[in-house]
């Protein structure tokens, strides 16, 4: 069982994202548990107050580092330096504009592990010593500033959840998704490379049709009617190809891509551009 702890001044904010789909069901199944600690009960003062205004000046207030030290010890987490040398499956993650951006590898790393705890931010920020003293790291779910870090908590524990043994039905479709990427970047044989029907090998997935074949005039295309394997194959490759190249190029640098996706690529980028 994987265990998340959430350490948030919103607790009645997750009582939505973590009630659905595949995180409910893997709650309801003891593959996670998902413990809510709400940092105002870790405070001292009648107004429970868990922001500051920072030494320095600035504007805005900044999170206090008592509720968070103060919610964190009845947990009885390994050190921080066992942690960070691997010596226990646990890890502090601190949520932060500032933190370094949340992937589908990252991801994967924090699904090995026992007990995830997640800080979640607020106001301008928060005291550095969490991030110097407790944090093992800080991550982002993107370039734009949130509110708090909530959000982020919910999309890391879906991200996570769905990567555990027997918390999605079909476990190879896990393998299939966009971003997730093959072990070897550069060019590939074509047996290494993932096979484009179950994988996407760093690639954005590729498009998906289902029944009616014809919907208002628009027809699903031939090769996937045709029950040719081969065809279909190379041309959800190509496919792949083509809106990783128009969406996100910055993919095919660590995409494992064969001697046919380079072959492929170079005719996409000499076609003329399609709206």
């Amino acid at each position: 069982m994987t265990q998340f702890h959430i350490l948030t001044i919103f607790p009645e904010f997750f009582r939505g994202p973590l009630d659905y789909g595949i995180v409910r069901r893997a709650r309801e199944a003891g593959l996670v548990e998902i413990s809510i600690h709400d940092l105002r009960a870790f405070t001292r003062d009648r107004h429970r107050t868990v922001d500051n205004r920072p030494f320095g000046g600035g504007e805005g207030m900044v999170l206090k580092p008592e509720p968070i030290f103060d919610c964190l010890e009845p947990l009885q987490l390994a050190s921080r330096e066992q942690r960070l040398a691997g010596d226990a499956k646990q890890s502090i993650v601190l949520l932060s504009a500032q933190g370094e951006r949340f992937t589908q590898k990252v991801a994967a790393e924090l699904a090995t592990l026992e007990r995830v705890v997640l800080i979640c931010g607020r106001y301008e920020g928060m005291d550095e010593r969490v991030a110097d003293f407790i944090a093992d790291r800080e991550l982002s779910i993107g370039d734009y500033v949130l509110s708090g870090g909530e959000l982020g908590a919910a999309v890391i524990i879906e991200a996570i959840t769905r990567l555990l043994p027997g918390a999605v039905g079909n476990e190879a479709s896990t393998r299939q998704e966009s971003f997730t990427a093959h072990e070897k970047a550069g060019e590939v044989t074509e047996k290494e490379a993932a096979d484009s029907t179950c994988g996407s090998a760093g690639l954005l997935d590729y498009p998906h049709y289902t029944r009616p074949a014809d919907f208002r005039g628009m027809s699903v295309p031939e090769v996937l009617l045709n029950g040719d394997h081969q065809e279909i194959r190379r041309w959800r490759r190509e496919q792949a190809l083509k809106k990783t190249l128009r969406n996100r190029p910055d993919l095919l640098a660590r995409a494992a891509l064969t001697r046919e996706d380079l072959r492929a690529l170079e005719e996409l980028r000499a076609a003329p551009r399609v709206p």
